[in-house]
């Protein structure tokens, strides 16, 4: 005849949790958009002064670091459009972006100039990125439609749900 209290107030939590959430979401898709677009126009104005440190007289270093800068720029624009497109981060970009970050200043810096154990140190990061990119590739994937997260999400959800109806039905 009448319908308990507790099971109305649940399903409006239920219902006013998703849309938080999707608002949520929407909030953070605009963070990483404007992230996308900021960075972009950085990479734009630093390919500007990529070509004007091509102008003599000619600084190798300079122009190395800048290439290397702008290619990091980029593994990380491809980074944030991944995540726009899948909603997760590449373990394999990510390490990547490290990788070159890593190298990027070793080449700056100059191997014969830093000291030694920071030398040892950026060898055994480097060790570590490249284990953990080669583990990586013998992982299960978990983006061929089967995404353990969300199907543990969708179990949740549909055990709520069948909770609900139950509940409804008594």
């Amino acid at each position: 005849m009448y319908k308990p209290v507790e099971n109305t107030s649940l399903s409006l939590y239920e219902i006013n949790r998703g849309r938080i959430v999707r608002t949520l979401e929407l909030i953070q898709d605009v963070i990483v958009i404007s992230l996308c677009m900021g960075l972009f126009s950085f990479m734009v104005l630093q390919v500007r002064d990529m070509f004007l440190s091509l102008l003599p007289p000619l600084d190798f270093h300079a122009v190395t670091a800048d290439i290397l800068f702008l290619l990091i720029l980029v593994e990380l624009f491809r980074l944030l459009i991944i995540y726009l497109q899948e909603q997760r981060i590449s373990i394999g970009v990510a390490v990547e972006v490290a990788i070159v970050s890593v190298l990027r200043e070793v080449i700056v810096k100059g191997v014969l100039e830093t000291n030694w154990s920071q030398v040892l140190a950026t060898c055994a990061f480097l060790l570590v990125l490249g284990v953990l990119l080669v583990v990586r590739v013998w992982l299960p994937p978990t983006f061929d439609g089967i995404d353990p997260e969300q199907e543990i999400s969708k179990r949740y959800k549909n055990r709520i749900k069948s909770e609900l109806t139950q509940n409804n039905s008594h």
